[in-house]
This record gives C-alpha cells, sequence and structure tokens, in this order.
C-alpha cells in the first residue's frame, strides 16, 4: 500500500470511530482540555456534597459517555448534542 492510500485509509478509520478516549477527543477538540472532560465525567454520576446529594449533570442519560473497566469513551456525536442541550437549558432560565 502507497503511503496516500494508508493515510486515506487512516483517515476513513478516523471518521468510522464512534467513541474516543479522553486524550483522542481532548486533541481532535482543543476546546476541551483532559481536565475539562474528566470534570464533566466526574459529574455525570450522582455523588454526595456536604448540601446532599446532587444529580448528575445528564451525560450518562444522554449516552454520550461509555465505561469499559476503568476506560472512560466518549461518543463525539452524542457528546455534542448533550452540550447543545446544555445552551438549550441555560438560555430558557
Amino acid at each position: 500500500m502507497r503511503e496516500s492510500e494508508t493515510t486515506q485509509v487512516s483517515q476513513l478509520i478516523r471518521k468510522t470511530t464512534i467513541y474516543s478516549t479522553v486524550e483522542q477527543f481532548s486533541n481532535n477538540n482543543p476546546a476541551f482540555t483532559k481536565a475539562s472532560l474528566r470534570n464533566l465525567i466526574f459529574k455525570a454520576n450522582k455523588r454526595h456534597s456536604s448540601k446532599g446529594i446532587l444529580e448528575g449533570n445528564g451525560l450518562i442519560e444522554a449516552r454520550a459517555i461509555l465505561r469499559v473497566g476503568r476506560k472512560v469513551l466518549i461518543h463525539e456525536e452524542r457528546f455534542f448534542q448533550w452540550i447543545e442541550s446544555q445552551a438549550n437549558l441555560n438560555s430558557s432560565v
């Protein structure tokens, strides 16, 4: 396989890949740092605080993240749909 064919194949694979790791997602979408993504992932679950139980942010319900063991994978299309829904929620308040 020539180099140009290899490049085309790798680009096709990237386009068809649905899930990305936190690092891959951050590299492909520089607006989201690894730290900010990990913060959103942490806040996806219900959690206890001094104010009581805090609800998750909706990433899990939107099926935007998938946990496989300790690895967290991000579904890019669903993540951006979730981002849009958050923008819509905040603008209607």
